[in-house]
């Protein structure tokens, strides 16, 4: 019973049946406050329709947008979120509407509210919140306002949906003109960034071609050429872009620090062996000086001696440790052997002057004068050094007697042949000459023998005694060469017996144990050792026979490679090219080097000869080498001498002496190498030139940058000024053209991104300032029209008294207005009084009906240039018009201030017309005029 009487004397908003709730909900007044109360509780009712209806009721749009988050699949809920953010319904004021718009993820509500909103603000608030690009392009295609539309084309990006954007918004030129401009600088940027990705990628594949290149002259120029073309492309490269350049950079970078160490290796080479020479140098000049002083002097001394032994001494340790750092010179090598002879022969001549020096001082006591002669010649002192002062005594006493010599005789030159036979002989025995010596005693001793002369007997006694020293090495030799065979013979029977020495190597070791075997010629030789030795020879020689069959014809095909090797090369000597690379010359006489050297050995009888023929051939070869190398260092030095002519050549553009001058450069790298010596220095000459000119070309790149950024900083302040100016009157399109003068005498203009933008924004200055021209020049139109109704009243008049039966009248401007008009409308004034003068009266239905026919005309043509729009009656008079206006379009385009002026002009002109008929049709006239008026001012 209570839940009975609690729901008969409940509100009916609370109500168990929500279509009683419902029903009740519509009966609340939310200014009442406890109605309100009751809305707000229904606003969260379990039923969606009973809390919409509520939500509305209270117009609470913040909490409705809440709400909406639960039921947007819900047409209901949209439509109702839709029309209260749009401001179609509700009260919401607009700034806590924008607020909420601002906060808004949901497309489809966005969009509706980018179409619908109240407000411009409003729409482009939502219009923020979309980010998809269809979104974006229904807007730019579909609003109907046109901020609206153009801030949404400004938002697309993508080139696909700006080409659909180019060929769907055709009713805004300003939405089409957007999407044409990005597509252009997207294009343009396309080709921009490939330009710079495919001159990034060529200038790395030059720059990894140069890192794999050997050093050259040109190699660190070109390595910074390469570097600052990298460091100048504005597009960053990617990372492994990044990663190859620093490879190659470091690759460049290893081969010219390569290069400088060896360089500097060189050069201190250089300095140690150019020190070392001068030490050398230094040391024979003292020694040289020594031995001419010994020359000079009057006699020599043991301390004389003993300082050029102490000096020989320093000379030989210092040349020695000299030359095992740096080989001396054969110059140096030759002063040496010489020095060190005269050494030799001042030492030996001293020995052999300490050996006689007692003996002769006791001669010349004696006064024995055979002696003295004898001790003498055993001396042998040279001629060129000065005698020690016992020999000049000698020499002076003998001096004395040598009167008393004259009747030496035949005999004694015979004994003196004799005597130095036997110095011959004693020689030959002390280097152990056995052989040369036994037959060179064989031959002395019968005719030694046969002298029978006193003074013979010395010799005799000599060859004796010599004979004794001979049979003794004879005995020596024996002893010695007795085992020595004995050893051989075992040697060689092992080495026949071993079957694992390569071929090679036993032939060399059978080689080495013949010579031994020759070497000691009949000393100990018996025919049983002669005979093992020959038969193990003989073995090893059956085993060597293939092998040396192999080797042969081994040999045979060197020697015919090395004689093709050299056709070859006198083919190409024969017809050298008139610009054949010195460097490829070069690696061609170095491989062939190389190949001779891989083709051997070659037969002994022909190696001679084909050796001949190839150092013919290289050293003709090196002839044409340096032939090139100087007619290149010719050319190179004219390049130089072309290079400094174009720094001093002001007649020609600067553009062409730059371009001019790196064909040379592109040409003196495909030009080969000067020679040593002279390409550096030619290089040089030549990178200076060029420096110098690149130099007037930076200088002239900073002048021009500097008059860029002049005439950039004046159009700025033009466009600044002309953006802050505003034309008042339609007199003021002269200020416009001025404005657009003062422009054109700064272009050209930079091609850069700037100088874009300025572009683009005076176009759109001038745009805006032409269309407010325009405008004011209709409102002086339509000002002009006003003027000149007091004229337009006078032929109505006029018109009605000449369709009365009157008498035909002429208007007279003068008499009715006194403010000039327009050209077009004097014009229409006197074809309207040529008009009434020539019709003929009464006008005809059909004169009436074209007259109307024409007003009405008039009248559409007018509301086609002010609102757009017109009537549905009008409909066909609308499309006639727009084709006459589109074939009058395509012979001559005018504008809207034009054609305004046409049409009244025309309207001016038209009559006789009743009375009747301009009331028809002039307040709808008036009101077009005043809309137009209105519109171009605002």
């Amino acid at each position: 019973m209570h839940g009975l009487l609690r729901r008969l004397f409940a509100p009916r908003w609370q109500h168990p049946d929500p279509q009683v709730r419902r029903q009740a909900l519509t009966r609340l007044d939310p200014t009442q406050p406890e109605q309100r109360e009751a809305l707000q509780t229904l606003a969260h009712d379990r039923d969606e329709d009973i809390r919409l209806a509520a939500l509305l009721a209270l117009d609470d749009v913040k909490a409705l947008v809440e709400a909406y988050a639960e039921h947007r699949e819900q047409e209901t809920w949209f439509n109702a979120v839709c029309q209260r953010l749009s401001g179609t319904q509700g009260s919401t004021d607009l700034h806590q509407r924008q607020a909420l718009v601002e906060r808004l993820d949901e497309p489809r509500l966005l969009n509706a509210i980018a179409l619908q909103g109240d407000n411009l603000d409003l729409r482009l608030a939502a219009l923020a919140r979309l980010s998809d690009e269809h979104d974006l392009m229904h807007q730019a295609c579909h609003n109907g306002v046109a901020a609206v539309r153009h801030r949404a084309a400004e938002r697309i990006d993508s080139e696909e949906h700006l080409k659909l954007l180019l060929k769907q918004a055709r009713r805004d030129r300003q939405v089409t003109r957007i999407a044409r401009e990005k597509l252009g600088r997207m294009r343009s940027d396309a080709e921009w960034l490939t330009q710079q990705q495919a001159q990034r990628e060529q200038t790395l594949q030059q720059l990894e071609q140069h890192a794999r290149a050997p050093w050259e002259p040109l190699y660190g120029g070109r390595f910074r050429h390469l570097e600052r073309e990298w460091q100048h492309l504005s597009h960053p490269p990617s990372a492994e872009q990044e990663q190859r350049f620093h490879q190659a950079v470091l690759s460049c970078r290893k081969t010219l620090h390569d290069h400088e160490t060896q360089e500097q290796a060189r050069q201190q080479s250089l300095a140690r062996r150019e020190e070392a020479e001068t030490t050398r140098n230094q040391l024979l000049e003292g020694l040289e000086e020594t031995l001419d002083g010994l020359r000079h002097a009057g006699e020599l001394t043991n301390q004389d001696i003993d300082s050029l032994r102490a000096q020989r001494q320093l000379l030989g340790q210092r040349w020695q440790a000299l030359s095992d750092m740096h080989p001396p010179s054969e110059a140096a090598r030759q002063r040496y052997t010489q020095a060190i002879a005269q050494y030799e022969l001042c030492l030996e001549a001293w020995q052999r002057w300490q050996d006689i020096s007692v003996v002769l001082e006791q001669a010349l006591a004696d006064h024995d004068h055979s002696a003295m002669t004898r001790l003498l010649k055993a001396c042998a002192w040279p001629e060129t050094l000065p005698p020690p002062a016992l020999v000049q005594r000698a020499q002076a006493t003998l001096a004395t007697e040598a009167s008393t010599a004259h009747d030496a005789d035949s005999t004694s030159v015979s004994l003196a042949t004799l005597e130095a036979e036997l110095d011959s002989f004693e020689q030959l025995l002390e280097r152990g000459a056995f052989k040369s010596a036994s037959h060179l005693h064989q031959r002395l001793k019968p005719q030694i023998d046969a002298l029978t002369t006193l003074q013979s007997k010395p010799l005799r006694a000599r060859l004796k005694q010599l004979g004794a020293r001979l049979a003794e090495l004879r005995d020596w030799r024996g002893f010695v060469a007795g085992p020595k065979r004995e050893q051989l013979c075992t040697s060689i029977e092992a080495l026949a017996k071993d079957q694992h020495m390569a071929e090679a190597a036993l032939d060399r070791h059978h080689r080495q144990l013949v010579k031994e075997w020759k070497s000691l010629g009949d000393a100990a030789a018996n025919r049983e050792q002669s005979a093992r030795f020959r038969a193990a020879s003989d073995q090893i020689h059956a085993r060597l026979a293939p092998w040396r069959a192999q080797l042969g014809e081994e040999r045979d095909a060197n020697l015919q490679a090395r004689v093709q090797l050299c056709e070859q090369l006198e083919t190409l000597l024969a017809q050298p090219a008139d610009d054949a690379d010195p460097d490829v010359l070069r690696e061609i006489r170095d491989k062939a080097r190389h190949q001779w050297r891989h083709y051997s050995p070659v037969p002994r009888e022909q190696s001679e000869a084909v050796g001949q023929r190839f150092g013919r051939i290289r050293h003709q070869l090196q002839a044409l080498i340096d032939q090139r190398a100087e007619q290149i260092a010719s050319q190179k030095q004219t390049m130089i001498e072309e290079v400094r002519a174009l720094r001093g050549d002001e007649q020609q553009p600067l553009a062409a002496r730059i371009a001019h001058t790196k064909q040379l450069q592109q040409r003196w790298r495909t030009l080969g190498r000067a020679p040593k010596g002279a390409e550096q220095a030619l290089w040089k000459a030549f990178r200076r030139e060029c420096d110098h000119l690149f130099a007037q070309r930076d200088a002239h790149k900073n002048e021009q940058a500097a008059r860029q950024q002049q005439q950039l900083d004046a159009l700025q302040t033009l466009i600044d000024e002309m953006d802050s100016w505003q034309p008042t009157t339609a007199a003021d399109a002269d200020t416009l053209d001025r404005f657009m003068a003062q422009i054109a005498k700064l272009e050209p203009l930079p091609r850069n991104r700037r100088s874009e933008g300025m572009q683009r924004r005076i176009e759109g200055i001038a745009r805006a300032r032409r269309e407010r021209l325009s405008r004011l020049k209709i409102a002086d139109t339509v000002q002009q029209w006003h003027r000149a109704l007091p004229l337009i009243n006078a032929h109505l008049a006029a018109d009605q008294r000449c369709l009365a039966g009157e008498a035909v009248e002429t208007v007279n401007i003068h008499e009715v207005i006194d403010t000039p008009l327009p050209a077009p409308f004097i014009e229409a004034h006197h074809a309207r009084n040529r008009q009434r003068q020539s019709v003929s009266l009464p006008l005809t239905d059909n004169d009436q009906a074209a007259l109307e026919t024409s007003l009405s005309r008039l009248r559409v043509h007018l509301s086609l240039l002010t609102s757009g729009s017109v009537r549905q009656s009008d409909e066909p008079l609308r499309l006639a018009i727009q084709v006459e206006r589109l074939n009058e379009g395509i012979r001559q385009e005018k504008s809207r201030s034009e054609e305004i002026i046409d049409v009244l002009a025309a309207l001016l002109a038209l009559g006789p017309l009743t009375a009747a008929q301009w009331e028809q049709e002039v307040k709808a006239f008036d009101n077009l005029l005043e809309d137009l008026a209105n519109t171009t001012l605002d």
